[in-house]
């Protein structure tokens, strides 16, 4: 055949196009995998949009564990100078770090998606285009999570202001923020996808996110509670992020570290899972 010609319709299919016949299209191969291309894509927008009000959403990520810090630090740091052999001060500086990083992920987590999917269709859109749920999933997560990492280090810097004085581990602040918000922006989107209204959220607020706040060990120690609740503290996983900062700030313990970072990890992995699992039911069933 001529070069350039097209085949008639009795004419029978090249090589290339029998083999073409059987061969998955590239969107079915995707299927299952990340995409780096599709997760950028997804984050960039993130990005772009975040630029339209990052002013408040930071004023209110910041403020509100300095607001913490100023008000137990010098409130309660007068009756209670010294906690765990550490001044007051220093104790709820690092522990309130470990706390932004909770309010900066799993926040955004339930409520952003919640009116991504409910009311904006925002994912709708984004899934017409070649990204699928778990890369969709995957991008919002790891975008909370960066903005969880960068936040928490505000009530630490303000610490500093007022004489703490952390030790060179303190360049792991970060990281550890973005390990805590994966696993709680995580935890946020599985909540948001399972809400049928967004007034549901009171009851994990009050419920679950708030007793995890209380007994993480960020205000006072867990050890001298009682020995149901140093048993959850002890499986939970904010506790291990402060434990960590901590420990960063004023002297790493291998041994300790390694499990709390375990603990973290192991949230951070099944809550990312459930998530992806039930926002495609929820999008795509």
């Amino acid at each position: 055949m001529p070069a350039g010609a097209e085949p008639g319709p009795g004419a029978p299919a090249s090589d290339g196009a029998a083999a073409g016949q059987g061969a998955p299209s590239p969107r079915a191969r995707r299927i299952g995998r990340l995409e780096p291309a599709a997760i950028a894509g997804v984050m960039s927008r993130d990005v772009t949009v975040f630029t339209r009000y990052w002013l408040s959403t930071t004023f209110s990520s910041v403020m509100e564990p300095v607001i913490y810090l100023l008000a137990f630090g010098f409130g309660l740091g007068v009756l209670v100078p010294r906690v765990a052999g550490l001044d007051y001060i220093d104790f709820i500086g690092t522990g309130i770090v470990a706390t932004a990083a909770l309010f900066s992920s799993v926040f955004p987590g339930m409520f952003s998606t919640f009116i991504k999917y409910r009311f904006q269709h925002t994912y709708d859109a984004l899934l017409a285009a070649p990204v699928d749920t778990e890369e969709l999933v995957t991008a919002e997560v790891t975008w909370i999570s960066i903005r969880a990492g960068v936040y928490c280090m505000a009530p630490l810097v303000v610490a500093v202001f007022f004489g703490l004085r952390p030790g060179p581990g303190v360049v792991l602040v970060p990281l550890i923020g973005f390990l805590t918000g994966f696993g709680f922006a995580s935890f946020g989107v599985t909540i948001a996808a399972f809400a049928k209204s967004i007034d549901n959220f009171n009851y994990v607020i009050s419920a679950v996110v708030t007793p995890l706040f209380l007994v993480a060990g960020a205000f006072f120690p867990v050890d001298g509670l009682p020995a149901v609740a140093a048993a959850i503290a002890q499986i939970n996983p904010l506790f291990h992020s402060v434990e960590l900062v901590r420990h960063a700030v004023f002297g790493l313990e291998p041994v300790a570290d390694l499990i709390s970072v375990g603990v973290l990890v192991a949230f951070a992995v099944l809550m990312w899972r459930i998530a992806i699992w039930r926002m495609r039911a929820r999008l795509i069933d």
